[in-house]
């Protein structure tokens, strides 16, 4: 056999992977294996596997004699629509995809060379955990894990996908880098898993309740994402990478898309109601604004009285918060605080301008708000405003009441560019409420005192509860046409385009979380 066979056959062997029988029960359970993936995510024939040789170095519990082709993990680079983009995929059939030290090194190696190349990194998680027969070396591993996804955060974009198990220590490294993705049905992340929750708290709950797609991207929003397999899911994927640029130095590329920016939407002002009680769907301002109707929504299950996505204006990324009124009247919550400040720092460091949608009553009352830390959760969204230097352009479509129209990114926390559309109401709270407070004794005395009170209600609306008044103190810095919103918006981004503000010397400010 020549060296050249011997190579051609070593490689080979390794990319077999755990063995035929291993590949096969992966695909019983509507899983593919670490190379089928990575075919999907890159452009075809791009991918190249780096550290294929590298295996395990230990000799407890009689690990010398079990073989580990990759050591469980396949890692490498190539290119997602002719970009650079590095990833790495757990490979279960290979000792379950447990992560001992020199299969940490290998995700550390492509960690690393992903920041000094100022590209993206995707990391495919499908593993049975810490590999206990290398002990305190796979925690070290995991922690080297963790930190360069600290040092790398705001530098390169950082996408995680569950495939599979992920559990206990090994969920820190997704729940640090910008987005995650879930395979319903196989995706599943638990710091504890079921057995030991009966064992510790006697609670009975299956592993998919407790850490699966749904209850991740719905209920306790750790993940953002989730499809219903893995090739939908890693198509995804690719199409998040599309919005993002490669580092926090570039921009996100420009698609030319056709779709004229200056182009008139007459349906537009006919979405909102004239009754300000009444609810509507956001989405629709959204799709009628963006290029080609399209937007790329990011954790759409979570926190649904606020919407956050990506869309282009004239081929370019920009991201969008909106309130969503059909959802707890779109008044802001400490859930929506939470995604929509992450949303924001995320486009923040990335060079993404950000469009504010606001139509919000106020924050959500209640004792259980209160008690729960509204205070410190909405003040995550303030600073994420005040902190944010990309061009930032706020429309307000319909209510903008007291502290929530301060938290839609209002002109004091930094808007470069605030419209106002004419059914636009800005004030301290709703017109009924102000009156009850402004008139309270000339309703007492009057002797109508339910007329005066719709006397009065409608005197503070005219005088205070419009955009005129706020146009009139510079807060906005127009009353348009809602018809015209598309074009003033791509307007205002291509003005600040050329926009730069840098924040004061500081080691980091002081979020508070």
């Amino acid at each position: 056999m020549s060296k050249l066979d011997e190579l051609r056959g070593k490689k080979a062997e390794i990319a077999r992977g755990g063995g035929e029988k291993r590949t096969e029960t992966q695909h019983a359970q509507n899983k593919l294996t670490a190379r089928e993936r990575m075919d999907i995510l890159f452009d075809a024939d791009s991918f190249v596997e780096i550290d294929v040789f590298v295996s395990h170095r230990c000799h407890n519990f009689d690990m010398a004699g079990k073989r580990a082709p990759g050591d469980g993990v396949v890692t490498g680079y190539g290119t997602v629509d002719g970009r650079l983009v590095y990833a790495y995929a757990q490979d279960f059939t290979v000792l379950g995809g447990s992560l001992g030290e020199y299969h940490a090194e290998k995700i550390v190696k492509v960690q690393n060379m992903a920041r000094k190349t100022g590209a993206p990194i995707v990391g495919l998680n499908d593993s049975g955990g810490a590999r206990i027969q290398e002990g305190v070396n796979a925690l070290s591993g995991y922690g080297k894990i963790f930190y360069n996804n600290t040092i790398s955060s705001g530098v390169i974009p950082q996408i995680s996908v569950i495939m599979g198990p992920c559990a206990g220590g090994a969920v820190y490294s997704p729940a640090i880098t910008d987005f995650i993705f879930m395979v319903a049905g196989t995706g599943q992340m638990f710091i504890t898993g079921p057995q030991v929750i009966k064992t510790v708290t006697n609670e009975d709950i299956t592993a998919e309740e407790l850490g699966g797609a749904v209850t991740h991207n719905a209920t306790s929003g750790v993940a953002h994402f989730m499809g219903a397999n893995d090739r939908e899911t890693l198509l995804a994927v690719r199409e998040l990478l599309g919005y993002l640029p490669s580092n926090n130095r570039e921009t996100a590329p420009v698609c030319a898309t056709g779709d004229d920016p200056n182009r008139l939407i007459p349906e537009l002002g006919d979405i909102v109601p004239e009754n300000p009680n009444r609810a509507y769907d956001m989405y629709k301002i959204i799709t009628r604004l963006a290029d080609d109707g399209k937007l790329y929504d990011v954790a759409p299950h979570y926190a649904k009285n606020i919407i956050t996505c990506f869309i282009r204006l004239n081929g370019a990324t920009v991201g969008v918060v909106a309130n969503q009124p059909k959802f707890a009247a779109g008044c802001l919550d400490i859930n929506a605080s939470d995604k929509a400040a992450r949303f924001v720092r995320r486009c923040d460091a990335f060079n993404i301008p950000l469009l504010t949608l606001a139509d919000v009553p106020g924050f959500l009352p209640g004792v259980r708000q209160e008690t729960g830390g509204i205070i410190r959760h909405g003040a995550k969204l303030l600073y994420a405003y005040c902190e944010a230097t990309v061009p930032k352009v706020t429309v307000i479509l319909r209510k903008a009441y007291g502290g929530a129209y301060i938290a839609m990114c209002s002109k004091e926390l930094g808007a470069d560019m605030v419209l106002a559309w004419p059914s636009a109401q800005i004030a301290v709270m709703g017109a009924e409420g102000a009156a009850n407070i402004v008139f309270k004794d000339e309703i007492k005395a009057a002797a109508d005192p339910a007329g005066k009170r719709r006397e009065k209600i409608a005197e503070y609306e005219a005088r205070f509860n419009n955009p005129y008044r706020a146009a009139e103190m510079g807060y906005v810095e127009d009353i348009i046409d809602p018809q015209t919103t598309r074009a003033r918006v791509t307007g205002a981004f291509d003005m600040l385009k050329s926009k730069r503000e840098s924040l004061p010397a500081k080691k980091h400010g002081n979020i508070p979380l």
